[in-house]
C-alpha cells in the first residue's frame, strides 16, 4: 500500500513557501540522507552538496531555484519518497517475505580472490561483483564510492573503469557521502555502468528512473549493502576527540573496517601516527550503543528492497564476537532479489569470481540482521509519530508497513509511536537551516 507524503502544515499567518523553503524542509525535518540527487537535478550553480553548521553535507540553495525543480526533487528524494523492487522486476520465481520482502534467494558467499575477501567488508561480495563486470566488459565503468580525501571520515563519489580502481573502493564507508551529485552527467556519456550505493541511494536512482528512461537502459545493476546507517559528524568527532585524544582537523586517513572481518577502524594523523580500535569499540556491540543521524533511525529500507543484491554481514546476533573477529575470514549473505541479480551471482560464480557456499533463508537474515527486523516492524508506527507532529514523512510502496505495523500488534506500535511524538518535542528530528560552514 502506498502512503502518501505529508507536509507540515503552514501555521497562520500563512505565508507561501518559496522554492527554498520546501526544499530546505527535507532537511530541517532530519529527512536528507544526503545522496545528492538534488544537486544533480537542478544543477551545482542552483543546489549545492556542502558541508553545513550541523557537519552533515546538506543541498544549500546557490541560485534561482523554482517551484518546478523542487516538484521534481521532492518526487525523486528519498527522504520523501521510498519504494521497494520495482513491479517490473517481479517474475514467476519471486518470493516475498513479510520482513524481507522480494527476493530470489538468499545465499551465503565471499569473494573467491582471498586479496579481495580480505580488503572488502565481510567478505568482499560487492568488490568482487564490481571487478567482475568491469572486466567481462558487461559495464564501462563503476558508479560507487570511496573515501573522501577531502574530509577523511566521509566518502566521495568514484568513477571506476578497472578492477584494481573499485578494490581501491573497497570498504564500507559509514559517513557522509553524496555518491548522486553528476548522476545525470553519467547518464549523459551513455555508457553502460552498474551502481553501488546505500538502500536510500539506490531507492533514488530508482525514483529517478520514472523519470528519465536512460536509468534502466544504462544502469545495468543496483547493488546494495545492508545498511545499519552511519556515523553523524558529532559522534565522529567524539570517537576522536574523546576516545582516541585526537584533533579532528589533523586527520589524513581513516578507514571504518575491511582487511579483515571487519577489520580495525583506522585512524591516520598528519604527524605520520597510526591509531587503530577494534570495530565493536567503535560502534559498540548493543544496538543501543549505535550513535545514528534520525533519518537513519526511521529508514523503513535498510535492507536494500529495491536493489538486484543486497549483501549483509552474517554475525549471529547482529555484531561481532570481540573475541573471534581477528581471525574472521568473511561471509557475505546475499538477498538477491531480481532476476538479473539472480544471473550475474551465477556468471561471477562461473568466472571465478565469487563462492557461494550455502543457501539460507529469511529467518536466518532475523538472526545475523536483528536490528534491521526490529526496525522494519517498528517503521511504520514511527511513521504515524512523525504525522502526528506534523513532520515530512516520506510516501512508501511495496514495502509492507501496514502489515508490519498489524503484525506488531497495538501495545508496541503505540509504543513506537508515542516514543517518536516524545523525540519529535524534544528536537531529536529537527536540523537547523542549511547554511555552508564558514
Amino acid at each position: 500500500m502506498s502512503q502518501p507524503h505529508s507536509q507540515p502544515p503552514c501555521q497562520p499567518p500563512c505565508q507561501p513557501m518559496t522554492p527554498t523553503d520546501r526544499l530546505n524542509r527535507i532537511s530541517e525535518d532530519a529527512m536528507c540522507i544526503g545522496c545528492g540527487l538534488c544537486q544533480s537535478v537542478a544543477g551545482p550553480d542552483v543546489v549545492r552538496m556542502e558541508i553545513v553548521e550541523s557537519g552533515y553535507e546538506r543541498p544549500v540553495v546557490r541560485g534561482d531555484l523554482t517551484h518546478e525543480v523542487v516538484d521534481r526533487i521532492l518526487d525523486l528524494c528519498p527522504g520523501t519518497r521510498v519504494e521497494g523492487l520495482p513491479v517490473n522486476e517481479l517474475t514467476g520465481d519471486t518470493r516475498t517475505d513479510l520482513v524481507w520482502g522480494a527476493y530470489q534467494d538468499m545465499v551465503l558467499g565471499h569473494a573467491s580472490d582471498p586479496e579481495v575477501r580480505h580488503r572488502g567488508s565481510t567478505g568482499g561480495v560487492l568488490s568482487a561483483l564490481g571487478m567482475f563486470l568491469v572486466d567481462s566488459g558487461e559495464v564501462d565503468f563503476v558508479l560507487h564510492v570511496k573515501a573522501s580525501g577531502r574530509v577523511p571520515s566521509f566518502g566521495e563519489r568514484a568513477v571506476s573503469q578497472t578492477a584494481a580502481e573499485v578494490l581501491n573502493g573497497a570498504g564500507s564507508r559509514y559517513g557522509p557521502t553524496a555518491p548522486l551529485i553528476d548522476v545525470l552527467e553519467q547518464l549523459d556519456k551513455g555508457r553502460p555502468f552498474a551502481f553501488v550505493g546505500k538502500p536510500c541511494d539506490i531507492g533514488a536512482l530508482r525514483n529517478l528512473a520514472r523519470q528519465d528512461n536512460r536509468v534502466n537502459e544504462l544502469v545495468k545493476y543496483m547493488l546494495t549493502p545492508v545498511c545499519g546507517g552511519f556515523m553523524p559528524p558529532q559522534g565522529m568527532s567524539r570517537f576522536l576527540e574523546q576516545d582516541l585524544g585526537l584533533n579532528p582537523s589533523e586527520v589524513t586517513g581513516f578507514r571504518y573496517r575491511g582487511y579483515g572481518c571487519p577489520g580495525p577502524t583506522r585512524v591516520e594523523m598528519a604527524d605520520g601516527s597510526v591509531h587503530e580500535k577494534r570495530y565493536t569499540d567503535f560502534w559498540g556491540t548493543e544496538e543501543s550503543m549505535w550513535v545514528l543521524p534520525f533519518r537513519c533511525k526511521v529508514c523503513p529500507d535498510g535492507i536494500g528492497e529495491a536493489a538486484d543484491i543486497a549483501a549483509s554481514d552474517t554475525w549471529p546476533g547482529g555484531s561481532p564476537d570481540p573475541a573471534t573477529e581477528d581471525d574472521d575470514l568473511g561471509l557475505n549473505a546475499m538477498v538477491i532479489r531480481s532476476a538479473r541479480g539472480a544471473d550475474l551471482v551465477q556468471r561471477a560464480v562461473q568466472a571465478g569470481y565469487l563462492t557461494v557456499t550455502e543457501t539460507v533463508d529469511p529467518r536466518y537474515m532475523d538472526s545475523v540482521q536483528p536490528h534491521q527486523r526490529n526496525k522494519k516492524y517498528a517503521v511504520g508506527a514511527r511513521y504515524e509519530g512523525l504525522r502526528a507532529e506534523g513532520k515530512t514523512v516520506p510516501r512508501t510502496a511495496r514495502l509492507r508497513l501496514d502489515a508490519l505495523i498489524a503484525d506488531l500488534g497495538p501495545e508496541q506500535a503505540a509504543f513506537q509511536r508515542d516514543g517518536t511524538r516524545d523525540r519529535v518535542r524534544i528536537g531529536k528530528a529537527s536540523e537547523p537551516t542549511p547554511k555552508a560552514k564558514g
